[in-house]
């Protein structure tokens, strides 16, 4: 399963935030082996960035733990703070060919 997660962010808390995005990222990949990837969509609209961050290959049954632990981690660096309104979670999985 993999999960992107998608949110706004105000061009003034760009470049605090992307340090601790990928501080954030990097304790997942040394404590759960999951690797994250950081994406920018181009431009800006009313001053705000829309950020979206990757993570692949999550487990279907440790999703949710995973998902707990990214908000634990988001709030603990204090990268939440800096994200304007809510962060939106989607999950996606391989499709299976049909037999």
């Amino acid at each position: 399963m993999d999960l992107y997660i998608y949110y706004r962010v105000d061009r003034a808390h760009a470049t605090p935030l992307f340090g601790k995005i990928k501080g954030v990222q990097a304790m997942l990949q040394a404590r759960l082996g999951i690797a994250g990837a950081l994406k920018r969509r181009p431009g800006e609209q009313d001053g705000l960035q829309t950020w979206m961050e990757i993570y692949q290959g999550i487990l279907p049954a440790s999703a949710e733990d995973f998902t707990r632990t990214l908000d634990r981690a988001l709030e603990d660096s204090g990268a939440a703070a800096l994200i304007r309104g809510e962060r939106h979670v989607e999950q996606f999985e391989d499709v299976a060919p049909c037999a």
